[in-house]
């Protein structure tokens, strides 16, 4: 390591060791940083040998596609197994298994390995009799085929063990009396596609129920509710996969693709376009009654409505024209439903162990709604207050676990004041694909998202930042859809992304209203992190700050969080000082120079009323702009952030990263400039200067 040598005695100054160059990340493409497709701007990099190296991002932002992802992305939650069924939740949920097929449809796991037409079963099969109790064990019991990974243990390991499914009994299995296009057909305007020339109006729950009710009774109510398992596939899983990524146009599908009746057409309409193979079409499309096919994995979301009234929080990504989805693939209640190895196209395979195997966890609103998070655990926040009683900071746990001591599972700013309380301008969603809709949110949310646990999944770890309702309703306009939270995206441009490939090798890129739009909206530490440190809202008055990145022992993330009004900057009175390292000698060619910036200013009692709760301990801070600037030939400073927070009183220390080229001037001069982001006439300047050794 490389030392910098002060002028002063070793007594006066110490010695202060930095990071030579090999300790420098030299980026030269986002790739370095695992990032993808080309909406990332390139990072700083040395070209030609005359610039200096940029230092690594204290917070780099590395996104990783759902179709990239393996079950090797797995990464448990440190110290606990949620899914282990020895750990017994608060409230626990008992439902019924009933299996079913049809006259002219089996089970897909009872056929032998990759045969039928959709190239399932995945494993070897499994016999008619034992179907019911394999599923039940599937997503119940840890094992070989699920990977570890039960419905009990999503909802254990987002509750912290206050819900859980303890008892999942297992009946069946029982023939249906009617064909399965005869329940497939019956929806999307596709009633009139049957082989018999009829008008297909079946429901496959009363059928069900009568031949469990036949069999063992009316023992319904014994449950909290019941899982109808029924064989064939979740048209929602296939209809996209084997209609228009199979088949170049509709015409081109073949006869063991389409109808029946070899006199009538090969395809059907779907619920989003116009066309998928018949096949495909014919199969049931999975819906809130938790019916599910066998390459289902949404149970989890299906019991959101179920067990909470939670509502879908999804777009239409196929309608014109294009809106952008709520909250993407970071909850479970929109399309983070889909997460799992290999992506959304993956969700064909039996059994459920690709695409939505792993859904997303709970945002925080839903997890406030449910009872898994209490408001004790939240900092929470008015904006009129923020006015008053000046900026707050706060650090925030990764939601995957509880909240570290003096930390917080998220920060809540209600909308507070006259109406209306969201004073968002009104957009045209027609005109604009990327409008949040009619300005009816009630707060924002912060939270911090950490890729382990069921959120190994998610593309990307850092600070979700969120708009949302207190209630749901429709976000208006042209393909309005029910919206409850609006993920603000650190990166809203087009993510230029390959959806799929047609069968001719044409390329379909995912449009502006794909839920991978979202993969790379979090916020991030730091400067170069290849995504934003901060984000204002001036139609509502808010300024929020990602201003430091923490990791424990066990790896686990935190961030400090700010959040001011850009109406008011409270009673304190603000000051800044900043005070330079030694004068130096820079011996090898990069390091780390130590300024420390003190908060000068003064803290000042704040109304505990202007807040939901008495939020004084964190107004006890100030936050900053930094920047810096060197001057000499051939020397470069950078700083691995742009913000720093202190308390009144208190100092931090601002590093910055010097390098310099062989043939550099003699000596440089580098110069920190911090200003108070709550009053910017206080800011303060501090100048070292740093020597190159005589000769080198």
């Amino acid at each position: 390591m490389t030392k910098i040598r002060s002028f002063r005695s070793a007594a006066a100054r110490g010695i202060v060791l930095v990071l030579g160059l090999v300790g420098v990340l030299i980026v030269s493409s986002p790739d370095a940083l695992g990032l993808r497709g080309p909406k990332y701007p390139r990072e700083k990099e040395i070209a030609a040998g005359n610039q200096a190296p940029v230092p690594a991002p204290i917070d780099p932002q590395r996104v990783k596609d759902q179709e990239d992802m393996t079950w090797n992305d797995y990464l448990p939650v440190p110290g606990v197994d949620w899914a282990d069924p020895v750990r017994k939740p608060q409230r626990e949920f008992h439902m019924a298994l009933v299996a079913v097929d049809f006259p002219d449809q089996p089970f897909v796991m009872t056929l032998p390995k990759h045969s039928d037409l959709f190239g399932n079963p995945q494993i070897d099969p499994v016999r008619r009799d034992q179907i019911p109790q394999f599923y039940a064990d599937f997503f119940i019991k840890p094992g070989e085929v699920n990977h570890g990974h039960t419905i009990n243990g999503y909802w254990m390991e987002q509750s912290r063990g206050r819900f859980g499914i303890t008892r999942l009994d297992a009946f069946g299995p029982y023939r249906l009396p009617k064909s399965l296009w005869e329940y497939g057909l019956n929806e999307w305007g596709q009633n009139s596609a049957t082989p018999d020339g009829s008008r297909a109006n079946g429901r496959l729950e009363p059928d069900c129920d009568a031949l469990w009710a036949a069999d063992k009774g009316e023992i319904r109510k014994s449950y909290d509710a019941v899982l109808r398992i029924y064989a064939g596939y979740d048209e929602t899983g296939v209809w996209m996969e084997f209609g228009e990524m199979k088949f170049q146009t509709k015409e081109d599908i073949p006869a063991e693709w389409g109808n029946p009746d070899p006199t009538k057409p090969r395809w059907v309409v779907s619920r989003y376009v116009p066309w998928t193979s018949w096949r495909a079409g014919a199969q049931q499309w999975g819906l809130s009654s938790i019916r599910q096919g066998e390459n289902s994995g949404t149970i989890t979301h299906e019991l959101g409505h179920f067990a909470f009234s939670i509502g879908d929080n999804n777009n239409n990504p196929y309608a014109l024209p294009y809106r952008r989805a709520g909250s993407g693939p970071w909850d479970m209640m929109d399309r983070g439903s889909f997460n799992g190895p290999g992506g959304p196209h993956n969700r064909w395979e039996v059994p459920a162990v690709a695409g939505a195997a792993m859904p997303a966890g709970l945002m925080l609103r839903n997890k406030l709604l449910n009872g898994f998070v209490t408001l004790s655990q939240v900092l929470q926040l008015n904006r009129n207050g923020l006015a008053k009683s000046g900026p707050a900071v706060a650090d925030v746990t990764a939601r995957e676990v509880d909240p570290f001591p003096h930390s917080f599972a998220g920060i809540l700013v209600k909308l507070d004041g006259e109406a209306p309380q969201d004073r968002t301008p009104v957009g045209d969603p027609a005109s604009n694909p990327l409008s949040s809709g009619r300005p009816t949110y009630n707060f924002y949310s912060l939270e911090v998202v950490q890729r382990i646990g069921y959120d190994s999944f998610c593309p990307d770890s850092g600070v979700l930042i969120a708009k949302n309702k207190d209630g749901e309703g429709t976000n208006g306009g042209p393909n309005g859809f029910n919206c409850f939270s609006w993920v603000i995206d650190a990166h809203p441009e087009d993510i230029r992304m390959v959806d799929y490939m047609k069968p001719n090798g044409q390329k379909v890129m995912r449009t502006v209203a794909d839920y991978r739009q979202l993969n790379d909206a979090l916020f991030h530490a730091g400067l170069n992190s290849g995504s934003q440190y901060e984000w204002e809202d001036p139609a509502n008055r808010l300024h929020f700050y990602i201003i430091e990145l923490h990791k424990d022992a066990g790896g686990i993330l935190s961030y400090t969080i700010g959040v001011r009004s850009l109406d008011g900057v409270g009673p304190q009175l603000r000051g800044v000082q900043v005070a330079p390292p030694a004068e130096s000698m820079l011996e090898g060619a990069a390091a780390e120079l130590p300024f420390i910036l003190r908060n000068t200013g003064k803290g000042a009692a704040t109304d505990p009323a202007v807040h939901p709760q008495d939020a004084g301990a964190y107004l006890e801070n100030d936050i900053y702009r930094l920047s810096v600037s060197v001057t000499g030939q051939g020397w470069s400073a950078e700083l691995r952030s742009a913000l720093a927070a202190a308390k009144f009183g208190a100092a931090a220390t601002i590093p910055v990263c010097l390098t310099r080229r062989p043939e550099s001037s003699a000596s440089a001069k580098v110069t920190l400039t911090a200003r108070s982001e709550s009053d910017p006439t206080k800011t303060a300047t501090a100048t070292v200067l740093v020597k190159a050794p005589a000769g080198r």
